[in-house]
């Protein structure tokens, strides 16, 4: 016969079992709802993160701040596509910059052509020359001095626009001439619809009017983007084959802005009248 006090020691454990019960599925249900938290959020970071870094993508910090630092889905870590260039040509890049904008020394009514020498092929480019010829001038004085030489194209994006963005010495999107020029040529009659089309070369910036300085962007895929950003540029043909095979390979954040997987190096920038 069960006596009192061990009926009342069966009933504690009883209690204690429920409580125990109790709290081990409140845990559960607890851990359930942190890790369906976390999936939300990270899906809201990942989307602020993509929007943030597109929306300053063309900008040139060539400023001492970096708040304006120079940004289809790209192929991710696993699938990652191989490289389709070569290595580098021996050479250091040259630091050297100067304090105002060259003194014009084109001739503004001539043709002239840009010649990007690159480790994944040649970029021609027929150069606007009447319509940005403080872009134009700038361009042949600093390819002149071997500005461009052994420069890494620096930025790959590849969600909401579409380009690759080089001229910087530093490859780090911070980097510039020392001087700026000002913004030419916005009325361009090819950007229609605030888009930069297929081809197009154009100049990077802070955001603010004139501080362009010497990175620029080309657009392999027609591009959503206000003219603010001087057009002074279009690739040929066999130029954008080799700019399709780098936007191909991708970028390395996953996230369709960041470094480009391959290894685009300006081996030699020259700008030649033609």
């Amino acid at each position: 016969m069960v006596t009192q006090e061990q009926r009342r020691r069966q009933l504690a454990r009883e209690k204690f079992l429920r409580q125990q019960q109790r709290r081990t599925s409140a845990r559960r249900k607890a851990r359930m709802r942190n890790a369906a938290i976390a999936s939300v959020l990270g899906v809201i970071l990942i989307g602020s993160v993509a929007l943030y870094t597109t929306g300053v993508v063309l900008d040139d910090d060539d400023t001492k701040s970096n708040a304006n630092a120079e940004v289809t889905p790209s192929a991710s870590a696993s699938s990652k596509a191989p490289d389709p260039c070569d290595k580098p040509a021996e050479g250091k890049v040259k630091t050297q910059t100067w304090k105002k904008e060259p003194a014009m020394t084109i001739d503004k009514s001539a043709k002239y052509t840009m010649k990007l020498a690159t480790t994944c092929g040649d970029i021609d480019i027929a150069l606007k020359t009447s319509a940005a010829p403080h872009t134009v001038n700038s361009f042949s004085f600093l390819a002149g001095k071997g500005f461009f030489d052994h420069t890494p194209c620096h930025r790959l994006t590849t969600n909401g626009i579409f380009v690759l963005q080089c001229g910087d010495p530093t490859g780090q999107g911070n980097g510039g001439p020392g001087y700026t020029i000002p913004d030419e040529n916005l009325k361009d009659k090819s950007l229609k619809k605030n888009t930069y089309p297929a081809g197009t070369v154009a100049m990077a910036n802070t955001g603010q009017p004139g501080s362009g300085g010497s990175q620029f962007f080309l657009v392999y895929q027609d591009s959503p983007l206000p003219p603010s950003y001087t057009p002074f540029g279009t690739i040929s043909d066999e130029g954008m084959t080799v700019l399709k095979k780098i936007a191909a390979a991708g970028e390395s954040t996953g996230a369709g802005d960041g470094a480009p997987n391959a290894t685009v190096v300006i081996d030699k920038a020259t700008v030649a009248k033609s």
